[in-house]
Formats: C-alpha cells, structure tokens, sequence
C-alpha cells in the first residue's frame, strides 16, 4: 500500500522527472536541467526508502532530510521546523541528544563545560572525593530473589521499563528484546502481555501483569491459574510484576477499542479479536493487602519459584503502610517492588493524570525504602525505579536514595529513534516506534536499532561507574543520601540526607514515628483493608495536622 501524505514529495518528484523529460524532448532541451535534478531527487527518495539508519527519511522520503540538515547546522533547530515544542524542555532536549550519541556510538562529550545554569532555582550535584576509585568492570549486578524465591535473577542495574506490544509496534519490540539480549539486560513486557515478540529475540522478560490480566485471563476477565503457568514457566521469562498502578495515570483504567485488537494484540492479551479490551483502574484478584500478599505468593508457586513483585505509584500513604503492615503480619515479602514516580510517561493519558496525580519518584521511593528498614526487612526485598530517568546521574540520585536498580522507557526508545513527536496516541508515530500501521512501523529497522539499545545500555553504566568512581565508591549500592547535595529557590544548600532523612533498622517495630507522614499515616494503615481505620481519620482530617513533611 502507498501513502500519499507521506510519499508525496517522491510522487512529485517522479512526475516531474518525466514531466520536464516530455518538454525536454518536445520543446526546448534547456528543460533537461530540471530534469536531471527531479531525477536526482527521485533517486534519493529511493534511496532513503531502502537505507536502514534514519525512520524518519524511511518515513518520509526526500522531505525526510530536510530534518537531518537543520540538525547538522544546529541540533536544536529541530524542535522548531519538526516538533512540537511545547511541552518540551531543555532537559528532555539535551537527555535526547545525549541517548541519541551513546546509542549511535558517538562522543557524548559538551564543550564549554557546564551547559545548564547552576545557580537556577534548584540544583544539585554529586560530591566527589579526593581519592576516587577506577572502577574496571562497570556491568554493575544485583541478584533478586528472597528466602521463598527458588530461581532468583541475576539482574542488571539498568533494564527497560514497561512498554506493551500494542502501544509500541511490532518492530519496536524486537528491537528492544534483542538489545536487551545483547546487553545481558531484561525487558519489561509491559501490561500487554507477552507477544511473540517478545519471545522471538530471546531476551530476559519481566512479566507485567496489570488488573487486565493479559496472558493469564479466563473468558470474563479474571485471572486464570493455568494461563499464567502456561506463560509465568517460560524460560523467557525471570520475574513477574504485578501493576497496582503507573505513575504517568495512576489510578486510572483504560480501554483498547475493538477496532484496534488486531489478530497479533489479542493472541499476547488473550482477548477476542475486534472486540473492546478492558484494563480496570483496580485489580479483581485481590481488594485488601493481604489478598495482594497471598496473591504474591501465588504467582511464586505457579511460577516455579521465579521471583515475584509489585509495582506502584505511591497515593494515599496509608494505603502502602497498610500493604507494609499486611507483611508483617502475614510474613509473606515480595521479592522486589518498583516505585513508579508520577513524572513516568506514557502513550496517552488525561493531562490532569499525566500533570497532578500520584507521588514524585524521589519523594515515594524514600518513602518505600524508609518504611522497609523501619520494619527491618529491607534486606528481604530488592527496590526497583522508575520515572524520567534517563542519565547516569538520575540513576546515581535514586541509587542514593534507596534504589537497588533503575528501569527506564524514555532513554531506551530514544535509542531506537523516537524523536518526542508526541504522536503515540494518534498511530502516525514518524519513526514507527508507537503505531500498529505497517507501513510507518517499516521505518524503524531492528538489525539497526537493537544494537543502538545495547550501545545505550553499555555506555550509560561506564558513565555510572564514572560517577560512582569519582564519588570514591565501587558500586552504586554504595551510595547514599550524603553523597548527593541540593541548591533549594532559597539559595540554601543542603545534603540530600537533610531532606530525606535516614531510619534506622527496625525503628518502626520499636514504636518511633519520626517524620510527620509516618506520625499521621502509619496509625490510619491497617493489614486487612486499604481503607483508613476511621478511629484515626480525624487526625488526617485536622487542618493543623494534615502536613505531610
């Protein structure tokens, strides 16, 4: 099939080759000079059609280059003549450009030193030391899995986030299955279950495993014990995560229309084709933390003993204190918990959701880490993190504050060339990453882009132990809060560990409630429900109480 709007400039291109050949040969030969540039023009549009490195001129034959000329003279000229800039920020520009060089191999050095304003309304910094370490091997490794896990994961510290076949297109995912194959990394299947894309590559899955129950559903929507089985035993897969919610519309269901549950979506959802697909803004498998925790356990034995977990945005404290306590109670742990940050992105959402719902990574992720050491158990459970986390930096931050290992969507689409068209939701992504349309899913080649996927991954964690070297450590669960400091609008300078305080081991068990969220929060939690104990609801209601720092 052709595409008109996007072939145009080919079309034109060729009838006006022979256009100007017929005058040449009719009228006049001075028409062979226009001639031979149309016929220049046309062989480039051929050729952009066949080259493999660049989606957009793929896409977008002949006009396509016009893209790659501004961006020779000056990268940013770009955002001007080819997207729109308006929710576009020099911090995803420059985070762009820089997964762009470490994927293509490119030096991602700056000249001119530091290019963003240091004494801006809030910065912050890494300290270094005077004695730094040469970190040698920088394929930095955790291992996840506790006491009733019987196959833990040798894990690394960078892995692609969640991204479901249906959102990202066929191409996408196996480009980013075999860079993750490549990289001895693993590859989050998103809430769309496991396609055969996913499996063709043959790289390490996580298996995301939302209230849709894609992959693992009987006929009305509920979770199916042999489905998951079926799917949970592959050797593909290491790890299953169960989605309580995401931070770009947490709290939020969504529905896939029927016209497009194509043949391929509804074999990995488990759905009949054509018809509406629904994900639920809550899970039908459990409704109190304890259900959830039975449900974690569950998965375990269904699974083979593979580690299982769950990721969250952070909401209403008690909610996730309740699911704390239910752990203590019940003495069933997780393998791992993701904390998704409410700056993560997505395809679509409302702007409400997408702007002002769900807690900051860095705020929910102390939060989850303290409330884990409090009750002594933070060495049972790996933490996981995700939410616009596209440098080193933004690893060695969330390192700092908890994490044990960091996922990541943004940085790795870039690296199989996303260019933030901000067309996902419309099915015209330009560089075939977020469509289903076949012909624009071409553009994006996946023996070109999966090493661009590895090539992001190895560069990021040299720069990593880069960082982590100069702060004078050898690996990044040595970082801590004090190693990261913090410029406030007030112009005051504070350590990281000033603002995020450190709990000691097992001091919620000894009854100390040290930070206002935890005084007002902890008492309102309880195992068997999430909702509030109402003995304790007028404290959250009280104005004068109601701070949450």
């Amino acid at each position: 099939m052709l595409f008109i709007g996007r072939y145009s400039a080919l079309y034109i291109a060729i009838i006006a080759s022979v256009v100007t050949l017929a005058m040449a040969l009719t009228l006049s030969l001075d028409w062979l000079v226009l001639t031979v540039l149309f016929l220049a023009l046309t062989a480039l549009g051929f050729y952009d059609l066949k080259q493999t490195h660049h989606a957009v001129r793929r896409s977008y034959p002949i006009i396509g280059n016009l893209r790659y000329f501004f961006e020779s003279i000056r990268p940013e000229l770009r955002q001007y003549f080819f997207e729109d800039d308006s929710q576009d920020t020099p911090f995803s520009r420059d985070s762009r450009t820089m997964v762009y060089q470490r994927a293509k191999q490119q030096i991602d050095k700056r000249a001119f030193g530091t290019h963003i304003d240091v004494y801006n309304d809030h910065y912050e910094w890494i300290n270094h030391s005077m004695a730094p370490q040469q970190i040698t091997d920088p394929h930095f490794r955790i291992t996840v899995g506790g006491s009733a896990c019987k196959q833990p994961v040798n894990l690394s510290v960078l892995n692609i986030s969640a991204m479901s076949f249906g959102s990202l297109s066929a191409n996408a995912i196996l480009a980013l299955n075999e860079g993750a194959k490549i990289g001895h990394f693993a590859h989050d299947t998103g809430e769309g279950g496991i396609s055969a894309y996913h499996l063709r590559p043959g790289g390490d899955l996580i298996w995301n495993i939302g209230s849709g129950y894609f992959g693992c559903r009987d006929n009305e929507g509920h979770f199916n014990d042999q489905a998951f089985a079926a799917n949970a035993t592959r050797p593909e897969v290491k790890m299953i995560e169960i989605k309580l919610s995401q931070g770009a519309k947490p709290g939020h269901g969504g529905i896939l229309p029927g016209s497009k549950v194509t043949p391929e979506i509804a074999a990995a959802r488990g759905v009949p084709v054509g018809k509406d697909c629904n994900s639920p803004a809550s899970h039908s498998a459990f409704d109190s933390p304890i259900g959830l925790l039975m449900f974690v356990d569950k998965l375990r034995r269904l699974s083979g003993g593979k580690p299982v977990g769950f990721k969250l945005c952070i909401g209403h404290p008690w909610e996730w204190f309740a699911i704390a306590k239910a752990m203590i109670e019940t003495d069933i742990k997780p393998d791992f918990i993701v904390v998704d940050g409410a700056e993560g992105g997505t395809g679509a959402a409302p702007v409400e959701f997408a702007d002002h719902v769900g807690t900051p990574l860095r705020e929910a992720l102390r939060l989850v880490h303290n409330t884990l050491v409090g009750l002594g158990i933070r060495d049972q459970i790996k933490l996981g993190a995700s939410g616009k986390i596209v440098s080193a930096f933004d690893m060695a931050r969330v390192f700092a504050l908890g994490a044990d290992w960091c996922n990541s969507a943004r940085a790795f689409m870039f690296a199989i060339g996303c260019i933030q068209a901000q067309q996902c939701h419309t099915g015209k992504c330009p560089t075939g990453v977020a469509t289903q349309d076949e012909g624009r899913q071409r553009a994006l080649v996946v023996t070109d882009k999966a090493p661009r996927v590895a090539n992001y991954h190895r560069n990021t964690l040299k720069s990593l132990a880069e960082l982590v070297g100069a702060a004078g450590l050898s690996h990044p669960n040595q970082l801590r809060t004090q190693h990261i400091a913090c410029r406030s609008a007030t112009s005051r300078v504070s350590l990281m560990s000033v603002l995020f305080p450190d709990f000691e081991e097992g001091e919620i068990l000894r009854g100390t409630l040290r930070t206002r969220v935890f005084q007002l929060g902890w008492p309102l939690a309880q195992a068997n429900s999430f909702a509030m104990a109402q003995d304790f609801k007028k404290v959250w209601d009280s104005p004068r109480d109601g701070a949450m720092i």
